[in-house]
Order: C-alpha cells, then sequence, then structure tokens
C-alpha cells in the first residue's frame, strides 16, 4: 500500500497542475479551429517542419499522402503568406495563435531585416527566413517554437 501511495504521488509530480493540462488542451483545440479558417489545406494530411538556422530558418509544409490538390492548396498559401511576411504582415498567423504570439511583435517590426523567399517542394513548399539582425534571428526562432507547441502533432522542429 505505502508503494501505491509513492507512486501517486509522483506521478502527481509529473502530471502537472490539472488546470494547467485543460488550459493546453483548449488552446490547441482553437488553434486548430482558427487554423482550419485561415489555412485552406487539411492540417490532417500535412506535416508543418521548422528549421531554425543560425541565419534564420526555413518553414515547410509537407502534403503527407502527396495529394496533388492540397499540394496546390500549400503552394498557394505559402506563397501569399511569404509575400506577407516580407511586408511585415505576420496577420495570418497572429489570426491563429494570438497576438501575444513569443517573437510575434518583432516579426512584425523586421521588415529591412528579415529576407523571405518562398519555394515549392515536391511535396508542398517552403518559406526560407534570412537575416543578419540577431533580435530578428532569435524572434523566428521564439516563433517557430510557438508553432511547433500550438500545432502539436501537426508540426515539427528540426534540428540546426
Amino acid at each position: 500500500m505505502r508503494c501505491l501511495l509513492a507512486v501517486c504521488a509522483l506521478l502527481a509530480c509529473f502530471a502537472g497542475p490539472p488546470a494547467l493540462a485543460d488550459e493546453t488542451t483548449a488552446h490547441r483545440a482553437d488553434v486548430e479551429r482558427k487554423s482550419e479558417a485561415v489555412m485552406p489545406f487539411s492540417m490532417t494530411r500535412t506535416q508543418h517542419v521548422f528549421t531554425p538556422s543560425p541565419d534564420g530558418g526555413t518553414q515547410a509544409v509537407i502534403v503527407t499522402d502527396r495529394d496533388p490538390q492540397q499540394i496546390a492548396l500549400v503552394r498557394s498559401h505559402l506563397r501569399k503568406e511569404s509575400a506577407a511576411f516580407a511586408r511585415g504582415d505576420f496577420s495570418d498567423p497572429a489570426a491563429i495563435h494570438g497576438s501575444a504570439m513569443p517573437g510575434l511583435s518583432t516579426l512584425q517590426a523586421s521588415r529591412g531585416k528579415l529576407q523571405v523567399r518562398y519555394a515549392d517542394l515536391e511535396d508542398g513548399a517552403q518559406i526560407v527566413f534570412v537575416s543578419r539582425d540577431l533580435r530578428t534571428i532569435v524572434a523566428l526562432h521564439r516563433w517557430f517554437a510557438a508553432q511547433v507547441s500550438d500545432h502539436a502533432g501537426h508540426a515539427t522542429m528540426m534540428k540546426m
């Protein structure tokens, strides 16, 4: 019995407060709902891949089932987003993740400090971000991490 109580106490320590888990679950459900309104492609049939680099990073969206219609939707959306990001317009990610998203305010003020390039991929598309400004690079990496956290199973972070 004592062993069972010790195991339960140990599990409670690692589980974290139930309210925090509920908030995270509710936030992710909200992000999922908002993603469907902003992104024209299927979140369940795609994977967002974020790869930070010393001078910026890459955001790719890969269509996991290689459906040509989904690939066309991903490409169209990322072309539009890359043009907006180049202007400092991060309103779509703000609409999905909230205006307090980590790194967002710095990226919105990064016009002229952040180069943004779109490229097709065989099974999707990518946006490449490059900067010489350390503050902008750090903000980009924080922004990547926030997206991976919010999108949970639909996003991953690759190592530099």
